[in-house]
């Protein structure tokens, strides 16, 4: 029997999006389907290539200006390498490689969205419109895939569903470091309770608020309780400058942009998420395989990671997250529930078992 292949598209590789096609690539292990893996742009990689976990790479190498428009060398691109093997169908991460393999290609196409908003514009909603007998859109979380059942009210439910981020349990537990030695690279003292935060210093992570409910919750944690933020970015100054007016820098730590930083979450007690409208926030997953609890704002798909109620708070709401500070340090922290609802819910292997009980999966391996 000849070898079947899957068409996993996506538009670079860079940030979280290596990652995201060894997710997708790890769907079919142990499966009859190889997977090859195309970059429509950034350059060729031999780290990228073994982080995919696929049975081929190609890159494409386009530029920026090179996909913008028509994208027909793009579409000559990919039509020429459908045409090489048995493709089953295509998995395209983002807009433009779902515009180019709907338009190379006469294969079952598996649209993944990884934002909200992708179908609020018009030109959009009518391409996919015109595809929608062979195009499938997958979100990765609830929030995602509601807003875009929003913007296409007239798909049938089963065309519009849900696959979660995860993580390759194993392996990302294998490279965290242990707590004492995390403390120690981050400078951070051993003795204290730690709550982390890691992310862009932007208006969207709003870490603003963070600082602002510590600070009101200082005086009923544990003494000596410490926040500390990894990262950078065009707030830099001005979340500093906050943590000064309000009398706290002592109790702050700016730790900056730290390599390699999902090894380190062991050296906090509690993650906290303050990210407006996060889509998913693969970064509570890299906290709970670090056996990390984790508390985050009640909306986008931060929610659907985080279950429990007692540890979510209202966007921008200081007062509700400073009491839930609070309620947390006096509590039992039920790290080992965190890491088990990791491996349940969010693991590769959860995540194959619910993509091949997926409708438009079935459909489009059958097609």
């Amino acid at each position: 029997m000849a070898e079947r292949w899957i068409l996993q598209f996506c538009h670079s590789h860079y940030g979280p999006f290596a990652d995201v096609a060894r997710q997708y690539a790890a769907l079919f292990k142990g499966s009859p389907y190889k997977v090859l893996t195309v970059y429509l742009t950034g350059e060729p990689s031999e780290a990228v290539r073994r982080v995919s976990a696929s049975d081929e790479v190609i890159f494409l190498d386009f530029s920026s200006n090179a996909v913008g428009g028509l994208k027909l060398a793009a579409i000559r691109a990919l039509r020429k390498i459908a045409a090489s093997r048995d493709f089953a169908l295509v998995i395209a991460h983002r807009a433009k490689p779902t515009y180019i393999a709907c338009l190379a290609t006469k294969l079952p196409v598996i649209s993944v969205h990884h934002a909200f908003g992708d179908y609020r514009r018009a030109a959009r909603r009518w391409f996919a419109n015109a595809f929608r007998k062979r195009l499938s859109l997958l979100a990765v979380s609830d929030a995602v895939r509601d807003d875009i059942r929003r913007c296409l009210p007239g798909w049938p439910d089963e065309k519009i569903a849900t696959l979660h981020n995860r993580l390759d349990v194993a392996a990302a537990q294998e490279a965290i470091v242990p707590r004492e030695a995390a403390r120690e690279a981050l400078g951070l003292p051993q003795e204290v309770p730690v709550i982390g935060n890691v992310g862009r210093l932007h208006p969207d992570k709003d870490q603003a608020t963070l600082i602002t409910g510590f600070a009101a919750a200082l005086p009923r944690l544990p003494a000596g309780t410490l926040l500390a933020i990894a990262g950078s970015g065009p707030l830099d100054t001005a979340l500093k400058a906050q943590a000064v007016s309000l009398g706290i820098t002592d109790r702050v730590c700016f730790l900056g942009q730290v390599a390699d930083v999902r090894r380190y979450f062991s050296a906090f007690d509690l993650f906290a998420l303050s990210s407006d409208h996060e889509p998913f926030g693969m970064v509570l997953l890299e906290a709970m395989v670090a056996g990390v609890p984790v508390m985050a704002t009640d909306c986008g798909g931060a929610p659907e990671v985080v279950a429990d109620p007692d540890r979510l708070f209202p966007l921008r709401d200081a007062a509700a997250l400073a009491d839930k500070l609070v309620t947390f340090f006096a509590s039992a922290h039920a790290a080992a529930n965190a890491f088990e609802r990791l491996s349940r819910h969010f693991s590769d292997e959860a995540a194959r078992q619910r993509f091949f009980s997926l409708p438009m999966v079935r459909q489009g391996l059958a097609a």
